[in-house]
């Protein structure tokens, strides 16, 4: 992993400089319009002083640019790129908790917890224009016009596509049944899009052709799907002791995920179970007996095989090189080569 942790450790610092120029991070002490956002991004307090939280690994923005630089491409120059699906990606977080009315994220009061709905959703609103902004910054690093109108223009595409994903998650709540179609389109929109348009970006910024852009961001599309169907995975047979949390809580709170919907779908003394109030460790053992005996597991395990193996193949003939793909490919096994 020595490739993946050198690049992405220089990558991270110039994609945090980036984002908090983008935000206008640079002065001691924000207004509050900027501070709300400085805070959800982990900059600062609730009472806008200086603060680090642990914002993740960044991995959506290393990924993009280490495509970049297999790609050919000289990564520095995507950092507006980079920034921007951050950026992207952090508004629709703000959303989501809202959505969801989560009081908590990265272990911190969310925005809407502390200044009220309202005014998270404008900071919300504010970031998503921000990220746009930041992806025209693309122009100001030497990248050519075209190739950053086509940038924009796939951005707001890849917007769309996670509104839609994010309604149909919010629809599914609803829902008695979901079928296992509907849930990945869900979850292509929801997670997988947004690894793809980091793919073609990166790859975009390079100055690759249609066809190498289109086997990337079908790297980046495969990769995500295979990561929420392994994340589904563990989620129900999991060791806890390595993922970190219950591998019950997708049961007991009776969550929408592959390998339950395709039990569902295929079960209907599984149907009657989930009808039921009750829920103890009877019920879960009951659950997850059940899915077993449908084959939910090893129908989940074969849809994740079916994408890493599509993900593999289409990173391969995308042709990357030099260290940059080696650290890319020490990523895509960091997320996809989990143990279930």
């Amino acid at each position: 992993m020595k490739e993946f942790e050198t690049l992405s450790k220089a990558m991270r610092i110039a994609l945090n400089e980036e984002m908090q120029t983008v935000l206008k991070a640079e002065e001691t002490t924000p207004d509050l319009f900027y501070g709300m956002m400085h805070y959800h991004m982990g900059w600062c307090d609730q009472t806008l002083q200086p603060a680090q939280v642990n914002a993740g690994k960044q991995i959506r923005p290393v990924l993009l640019l280490l495509v970049c630089q297999a790609a050919g491409g000289d990564w520095q120059q995507a950092v507006p790129a980079a920034a921007a699906v951050e950026l992207l990606h952090n508004f629709s977080l703000i959303h989501d908790d809202i959505e969801d009315a989560s009081p908590t994220r990265r272990g911190q009061k969310t925005l809407w917890q502390i200044w009220g709905v309202a005014q998270a959703i404008n900071a919300g609103d504010a970031m998503f224009a921000l990220a746009h902004m930041a992806l025209n910054r693309l122009y100001d690093r030497g990248v050519p016009a075209d190739r950053v109108v086509r940038a924009l223009r796939r951005f707001d595409e890849t917007c769309v596509h996670l509104t839609q994903g994010q309604h149909a998650d919010m629809r599914f709540e609803a829902q008695a049944l979901v079928s296992v179609d509907d849930y990945i389109a869900m979850i292509t929109g929801k997670t997988a899009v947004l690894l793809s348009l980091c793919a073609e970006l990166g790859a975009l910024v390079a100055g690759q052709d249609d066809n190498t852009m289109a086997h990337y961001a079908q790297f980046g599309l495969d990769a995500g799907l295979a990561f929420q169907v392994i994340d589904d995975i563990l989620g129900i047979w999991g060791d806890e002791s390595l993922i970190g949390k219950s591998a019950s809580t997708d049961i007991v709170t009776k969550k929408k995920t592959l390998p339950i919907l395709y039990g569902l779908e295929n079960n209907a003394k599984l149907r009657h179970l989930y009808a039921q109030q009750n829920i103890d460790e009877a019920f879960v053992s009951e659950v997850v007996a059940q899915l077993n005996e449908t084959g939910a597991r090893d129908f989940a395990i074969a849809k994740a095989a079916g994408y890493t193996q599509s993900a593999l193949g289409n990173l391969e003939a995308a042709h990357p090189t030099g260290p940059a793909y080696t650290a890319l490919s020490q990523l895509t096994d960091m997320l996809l080569r989990r143990d279930f």
